[in-house]
Order: structure tokens, then sequence, then C-alpha cells
């Protein structure tokens, strides 16, 4: 046996050598300097050692194959700041990506069948290096995952992915699994034809041996006679492609350049052969690296992200701490999403109501979802027993003693919210703390109806919790590290990512998500047409234009919340352009929203929806599409967003820029082509975005108005991902 690095290679009586991928202090298999330092090597002794007839990869880990590249590494490489094919740092970027095309085109013309069998995940790098192989043997376990996920963090594949896949399937099939990323189980892949055969974990290495023995080294592109399946663009493929670009700009508004690139790549590099193919993708995924817009995305879709998700911002020195029984007060939709989440994290829960009707209720949502998880053959009748069996509905708060966590999502109203917390507080075991999931209440105030405010925390989930992954933390003036601890260990048994932010009104996403709705009200006051407004929004990348997503979210609660607000703070309350409309909607008209059929729009019984035609009426017309400047909508949707979210930074509500950015877009949907509001102002470049926000202060009103930390930022030249890069170490 010969070992490597990241590699053993064994060779059998037959000839046939094992290498079996296992890196070491690696939960799983990646991409990286090293270990394609040691596969160029393992490439060159399979073609040269004349005692080798064939090879199987596969890999040592029981957490997979390989998940892909080390995007870390690719993070300091890419980025702004060179538009020159002479730049060193271009030609240094093209050069080490084509060395790698080219290292995996060895590897299936080195004259020697190769197999890959994968034992688990295989996504990006992984799946490509998999792909330049001449068979592929998957266990035949249907939680394995297969993809080439790339575009999801505004990469494309650069390992031959936009090249192989569609020579192997066809444009027709490649192109949505590379343009979306799509996740392909075994028994998809095999029925799509990615690979050869399925196998017990056991077996695959045994099987993939037998197609060596017995198979040919050659890829089906290099064989005479080779035709692309389903054509090219300039034969029967070709509406392939029409349609996808339309679909393409339809999706993205030109937001997005990996998709852009990647229907490049595929739509040119099926034309020539594929030596000249792999240079066509080097060439976009170069221009790609350089692009800032994924240098963003990179940063908090994946490496931010990752180490939110490993507990980055966790307290340092606390013990850990498992949730066994969890309290949820108030069983609607929240209540429900929380406990549903929960259970299926195998925690026990106590979902209480003011009476066992409504309790009831509330787990039948669980009992929906878990129905039609199984229908599809996600899951099986004995886990939705066990986990229908871990939900306990009752209206009696003596069931609640003994919980480690009680979670209060209850209505928005202090009173209702001081009475369950004194009821249910003293049911908590020892060492139990007590989150409130509210959106927009102070957590410092809502304690005051707590024994213990160090034991009182912010647990603010998003709608719907089954699939929103993020959570935001909310410290109170009181709050202990030790609860935060606490709150952060359970968020990461139920699988979501925390961030941390300190007590405001509104918090965080409550307070900057609601700039994009009240912006959208603002426009629509100044008569700007209402499908403009909605249309312009989509156009910015937000997931819903912003009447919609009102409505969404509900008029009668933004109404509530805006009362309450003029309550608290009296006469120091600014009014804005949306309250009248708002006011109007629900006092005047009880249109409040998708939940009642009719908000600012109608909603058929079918589903279907369309601006409601009164708003004229409401609020006259005066400005089409001719008398707007549709770049400066959607700069003024964005950059009011990411002007609270600066705000908020300056004010401490967040102090770590990766929970602004990564909260922003799991939270509220913010663009995901900016890395977020914080990115978004790197992007730009703060002296660019203050001098647009002071033109923008003049025009509409003093909410554009630039902050001082902003000000100091763009005289200095400062960024926010360079004046307060965060740690990366976790707790």
């Amino acid at each position: 046996m010969t070992t490597y690095e990241n590699f053993s290679l064994d060779i059998d009586a037959d000839g046939i050598a094992l290498i079996t991928w296992d890196m070491p202090g690696r939960s799983m298999n990646v991409l990286s300097a090293s270990s394609m330092g040691d596969l160029e090597a393992i490439i060159e002794r399979i073609a040269s050692d004349a005692a080798i007839k064939g090879a199987v990869i596969t890999s040592g880990k029981a957490s997979g194959f390989c998940a892909g590249a080390d995007l870390s590494m690719m993070a300091g490489n890419s980025g702004g700041g060179a538009d020159s094919e002479g730049d060193d740092r271009v030609k240094k970027l093209y050069e080490n990506n084509l060395h790698l095309n080219m290292m995996f085109r060895r590897l299936e013309t080195c004259g020697k069948p190769i197999a890959a069998a994968i034992n688990g995940v295989a996504m990006g790098g992984g799946l490509e290096v998999a792909l330049a192989c001449h068979y592929r043997v998957v266990s035949d376990n249907p939680k394995i995952q297969m993809a080439l996920p790339e575009a999801k963090v505004g990469l494309l594949p650069g390992g031959g992915g936009t090249q192989r896949l569609p020579r192997l399937l066809g444009a027709a099939k490649a192109l949505p699994l590379l343009l979306q990323g799509t996740s392909l189980s075994p028994q998809e892949a095999l029925e799509i034809g990615l690979v050869h055969k399925l196998a017990p974990a056991a077996q695959i290495v045994a099987e993939a041996k037998a197609l060596v023995k017995s198979g040919e080294a050659v890829q089906p592109w290099d064989k005479k006679g080779y035709k692309i399946p389903g054509g090219t663009a300039h034969t029967s493929a070709g509406s392939v492609f029409t349609i996808g670009v339309a679909q393409l700009h339809k999706q993205s508004h030109g937001n997005y350049p990996a998709q852009k690139y990647i229907m490049s790549c595929v739509y040119e590099g099926i034309l020539v052969p594929i030596e000249a193919g792999l240079r066509i993708e080097t060439r976009y995924f170069t221009k790609l690296m350089l692009d800032p817009r994924s240098k963003a995305m990179i940063r908090s879709l994946f490496l931010s992200m990752q180490e939110l998700q490993k507990g980055a911002r966790r307290p340092a020195g606390q013990p850990a701490f498992t949730v066994r029984k969890l309290g949820i007060l108030g069983a609607g939709m929240m209540g429900a999403g929380i406990a549903y989440v929960s259970a299926q994290a195998g925690i026990e829960v106590v979902l209480l109501d003011t009476d066992l009707a409504k309790a009831d209720k509330g787990k039948a949502y669980s009992v929906k979802l878990l129905d039609k998880a199984l229908a599809k053959g996600r899951t099986t009748e004995e886990k939705v027993a066990q986990t229908l069996s871990l939900i306990t509905p009752t209206s009696d708060y003596e069931a609640l003693r003994g919980c480690d966590l009680i979670i209060e999502a209850v209505f928005e109203n202090r009173q209702v919210k001081a009475e369950v917390t004194q009821k249910s507080e003293p049911m908590l075991a020892d060492g139990g703390i007590y989150g409130s999931n509210t959106s927009t209440l102070p957590i410092t105030s809502l304690a005051e109806a707590s024994r213990k405010a160090e034991n009182f925390i912010g647990i603010h989930f998003f709608s719907p919790v089954d699939k929103m992954q993020l959570v935001e933390i909310i410290m109170g003036q009181a709050t202990s590290q030790e609860t935060l601890a606490k709150a952060m260990d359970y968020v990461k048994q139920i699988k979501k990512t925390p961030i941390v932010v300190q007590d405001s009104r509104g918090f965080f996403t409550s307070r900057c998500f609601g700039t994009y709705i009240g912006e959208g009200l603002a426009m629509l006051a100044e008569g700007i047409k209402p499908a403009i407004i909605e249309n312009v929004g989509r156009m910015t990348g937000m997931p819903m234009p912003p009447l919609a997503l009102n409505d969404e979210v509900a008029l009668d609660l933004s109404y509530k919340v805006r009362q309450q607000t003029k309550k608290d703070l009296g006469d120091k309350y600014v009014p804005t352009p949306a309250d009248p409309i708002i006011e109007k909607m629900v006092e005047s008209l009880g249109r409040i929203g998708k939940k009642a059929g009719k908000g600012f729009y109608d909603y058929a019984s079918d589903g279907k929806k369309k601006l409601w035609p009164g708003l004229s009426d409401l609020v006259p017309v005066t400005r089409d599409i001719d008398d707007v400047d549709v770049e400066e909508l959607k700069q003024r949707f964005l950059y009011i967003q990411a002007l609270e979210a600066a705000r908020c930074f300056e004010e401490g509500v967040v102090t770590d820029v990766r929970d602004a950015d990564v909260g922003a877009i799991l939270g509220w949907g913010f663009a995901p082509w900016t890395g977020g509001p914080l990115s978004l102002i790197d992007m730009v470049g703060p002296r660019v975005f203050v001098e647009t926000c002071d033109r923008f202060a003049q025009k509409y009103g003093e909410r554009f108005k630039p902050s001082k930390l902003l000000r100091d930022m763009a005289e200095k030249g400062d960024t926010f991902y360079g004046r307060f890069a965060p740690q990366k170490a976790a707790a």
C-alpha cells in the first residue's frame, strides 16, 4: 500500500488500484491544494505503472465521498480589482483552474478504466471527480445527495461540470441541474443516467471493480461518432437555449452572473471538442471569480453561514446545554412550527394554548407536514409516529413542569405576554431558560414580568418555521452569557442558523425588513403605478414585491405594530408616508391582507391574485413607466434596507458583520446576489453609497440620511469587512 497525505493506494491481485480518499483532521473530504496535489500524483501513477490495470476511487469517510472544493481557498482569490487578461492575478486564476481541468482530463484519458465508488454525499468538485471517471457506482441510500450546487453560492462548476454533464445527459437535462444546483438521490441519478449502478454500501467497491475489469477506458464523448444527446444549439436543442435564456432573465433579472456564465459555458462548450470546452469553462470561471458579487455570495452564503452554524458567536467557556423538554406557549402558526422542528430534533414538546382544541390544532400542523413527507417517501411511518409522540398538546400549565426551555409565542401584546410569563416561568427546571418569540417588542421590557431577567432571552423564529433557517437571538439588558449559550445550543439542536443581536425596538430583522415594505408604500404615496412598484421590487432580487409581501405579513399586524410603537414613543414617533395608507386600508376598508382575501391584492378562491383595482382611488396614479427611473427605484429599495442595517451596526444592535449579512438574507430574503446589506455597501463603496443617499435624502426625505459611521467610513475609504473583520474561530 502507498500512502499520501490525503489518500491511500492499494493494488489487488487483479491489478485494480483502490484509491481511498480520507483527509486527516476533516469531517469531510474536500478539494484543497493538498488533496489536488495528491490526486495529480496518483493519476500519473495510474497512467505510468504497468502493474495497474484500472482503478477505483472511493472515500474512507462515513460522511461521504467529497463535499466539493474548499471555498475558503477560493474566497481569497475572488473579488474585483482586475479587468485585464494580462493582470497577474487573472493569469494565475486562469492557469490554476485550467490545470485542474486538464488533470481531470488526464484521468479520463489515461488509458485505463476508472470507476468512482460513491459511499455518500458527492457535491460540486466531488461530483466532478466522479464525472471524470468512466463508471460511477453509488451506495443505495436515499439520504445520499449528489449535485453541482455552485450556482447557489455565486459560482459555476469549474472542474469540467459544465462540459461533462451536458455531454452525458444532454443540455435539456443538464441545464436545470447546473443552473439551480438541484440535488439528486442515488435512484434519481440512476434514472437520468448520471450513475451506472446502485449497490449496498458494503458492495460498492466490489461492484466498481467489476465494472473496471469488464469495461473500457474511454468516455462516451471520446468515442468515434459520438453526438451530444438532444443535439446542440445549432441543431435540435436550439429551443432549450432560447427558452432557457428567457426563463433565466425572468427569474434572475440579470443579478446573478453565475447562471448567465453557466448558460454560456454549456452553449459554447458543446459546440467544440471537450478540451476546448474545458478552456471555455475556465475562462468563464475566472471571469466569475473576479466579480464582486461572487465574492460576496461565497463569503456570506457559505463561509459566514458555516461559521455561524458552528457556533462562531457562542460565548466561550460555557458548558454544553441540551434541551430535553421544551414548552411552547401559543399553538398558532409560529408555536406549531416551533413544535414541529423541535420534535423532529428528538425533543419532548409541550404545546400549550388557552384550550385543548387550539393546542390540538397546533399539533395537527405537524401531522400535516409529516403526512406530506411520508407521501413523498422522505420519512417512514415509524418515524412519523415517533415524532408525533413527542408533542403533547395541553391547556394545563402544570404540564410544563421540568422544561429546560419555555418559548412564548403568543400575540404581540405586552399584557398577554406578561401574564403567560408569570404563569409558566415557575415550571422551568433548574438551569432552565425562558425565550420570547416576539418580533418587535423589546426583550428588556418583556423581561420585567420575569423573576429572573438574566434567564430571559429573545428567540425569534421566522415563518414558516419548518422552511426558514434563521433564528434571531436577542439579548436583553440583563440576559446572561450563560443564557445566550444555552439558547444557541438549542438552535444548533434544531439545525437552524443563529444570529445574535442586542435589544431594541424591532431588533435587527423586523426593523430592516420594514423599510423595504415602507419604501414600497412611499412610492405608492408618490403616485407611482402599483404594478411598477411590484415589478421593480422583483428586479432587485428580493423574494417578493413589497405590496404582496405586506399582504403576506398582514396589514393589520403592521397597523398594530405602528399603533404600539406610537404609544410607546409618544412625541418621539416619526410618521412615515406608509402610515396613512395602512390606516385607511385597515380602519376604513377592512383590507387586512391575504388571510382575509383582500389587501393590496384581491385573492381568488383558486389561489390566484391580482392587484386591487381600487388602489388607484385610494392613491391616485400620477407616474407611469415613462415618468420613473427604474434604476433609481431599485437603488431606493436596496439602499433603504442597507442604511437601516448600517444604523443597527452603528448602534450596536448587531455587532458582527456576519450576523447582519447572513441574517438579512436568511431572515427576510435580502437580495442574495449582494451578499447582504453591509456587503452591498462595501461593493458599491461607502463614498458612492453616501453620496447617493444624500441625493435621495434631498429628494425623498430624512429616512435616507447616512449615519455618522457611514460618513466616517466614506471619508477614510473604509469598508465593513475591512474595518470590522470578524473573528473566524468558533467558541
